[in-house]
């Protein structure tokens, strides 16, 4: 790639180049008409201000804003959520107002402001213990490398191009992972109201009233929860230890928080929680809940902490088949509407994991029911790893700003084609 020259690059600090308005905005001393209005809830956005569609009448002191100016929430959680906006308002008083000389830097502020650097900077100045916040003083006194304006007029075009693209695959991927879901939910449900084998029924004279209302404890061994043995979890040992964040996506994932603890422990003190593989395992703290899995066969047995419970089917009853029927929300629905906990936790009991009401059909059902689930959720899992595309997105984007204010984009030839290269080029180099 030709690297562009930033010899005529100079170190600004941000103080310099705007102001930060302060204009007040006073019910008492202005009309009462309706305002344009934009709180901290309307910068939840990584594309900036949400909208201009908050018109109200304003009752208390706000800052007042122009077209063109830099909104930047100074507040966590909303710290660093920012934008320059199109038209005249009203904002929050936690709103950081920044006024430029011009659009064209306010626009390339705007976009630096994403930078890995500059976020790591305010959040280490953001000062408060329960509301950290950030002052309008610390980010005047962060200095960049700032071109002349024809060459910011070039980046941010460069940026913008490629931002598009981005952000069109980025929502062909969310609305594609929208409809998996939906997809996905819909078979649940043909499954579990017998509309799916609903043929297959009928090619073997088999009725509907053939399925059973059971409940768990029916149909597996003593369901039981398991403990946690204080000073015996190792991160290396002989027999896997399981937590909740060890169930990702309704599987397994051993990978990064493996932790372990003796045999003699798993044995002895947690006898009552041993798992084998096809065990299946529900989360029973949260949030979140309806965390499902099952025991893989990487190791012969394995062990739990008392946030899980396992479910360990008898005979005639398909383990695979009380994977998918604890996986439809319905199911579980009725129970964790009645959970209760302390302010942002939610429990399901052992009791209440015991009771659960199912639809049992009979074995052979319960085999082509599995079987037809297979194979339909074996094509949407595949889709289900776009999510990691989503991932790669929002770091080659971090990877373009890194580009474009280290004076690395081809920004004299900023025209469609030369965006689509550079586009390519940071894909490889990703």
């Amino acid at each position: 790639m030709k690297e562009f020259s930033s010899i005529l690059w100079q170190e600004k600090y941000i103080k310099d180049l705007c102001i930060v308005v302060k204009d007040k905005y006073d019910p008492k001393n202005n009309d009462t008409n309706e305002k344009i209005y934009i709180g901290l809830e309307n910068m939840m956005t990584n594309k900036g201000i949400i909208s201009k569609n908050n018109s109200l009448k304003i009752k208390s002191v706000k800052t007042k804003f122009e077209k063109y100016d830099l909104l930047y929430g100074r507040l966590r959680p909303y710290l660093n959520k920012h934008d320059v906006v199109t038209f005249d308002g009203i904002c929050s008083t936690d709103i950081l107002v920044f006024r430029f000389k011009n659009k064209i830097t306010a626009k390339y502020i705007n976009y630096y402001f994403d930078t890995v650097d500059f976020i790591k900077y305010v959040v280490k100045n953001s000062n408060g213990i329960n509301l950290p916040r950030v002052s309008a003083k610390e980010i005047g006194l962060y200095k960049i490398k700032l071109p002349p304006i024809n060459e910011q007029q070039r980046i941010v075009n460069i940026i913008e191009s490629l931002f598009v693209k981005l952000d069109r695959a980025k929502e062909l991927i969310e609305n594609t992972l929208v409809q998996f879901e939906q997809n996905k939910m819909a078979i649940l449900h043909k499954a579990f109201t017998g509309e799916l084998t609903a043929k297959w029924r009928k090619e073997n004279n088999i009725d509907l009233s053939s399925w059973k209302d059971v409940i768990m404890q029916d149909i597996c061994e003593k369901i039981v929860c398991g403990k946690t043995p204080t000073g015996y979890i190792s991160k290396t040992g002989e027999i896997p230890y399981l937590k909740v964040y060890n169930i990702v996506d309704n599987k397994i994932d051993f990978n990064k928080t493996a932790q372990f603890i003796p045999n003699k422990i798993h044995k002895e003190k947690l006898k009552s929680s041993i798992l084998k593989p096809n065990d299946i395992i529900m989360n029973i703290v949260g949030p979140p809940l309806r965390k499902i899995a099952i025991i893989p066969d990487n190791y012969p047995e394995w062990n739990m902490n008392q946030a899980i419970v396992r479910f360990r089917v008898k005979k005639d009853v398909m383990y695979k088949f009380i994977y998918y029927i604890l996986i439809y929300p319905k199911t579980l629905d009725n129970i964790i509407n009645k959970t209760k906990g302390v302010v942002g936790q939610a429990n399901i009991s052992i009791t209440q994991s015991r009771n659960i009401q199912i639809k049992l059909p009979t074995v052979e059902e319960q085999q082509e029911i599995v079987n037809i689930l297979d194979r339909l959720l074996a094509k949407y899992n595949k889709i289900k790893n776009l999510e990691q595309q989503l991932e790669k997105i929002e770091l080659l984007k971090k990877a373009i700003l890194a580009k474009a204010f280290r004076g690395e984009l081809d920004t004299n030839n900023p025209d469609e084609e030369s965006a689509e290269n550079l586009l390519k080029e940071i894909l490889a180099e990703k």
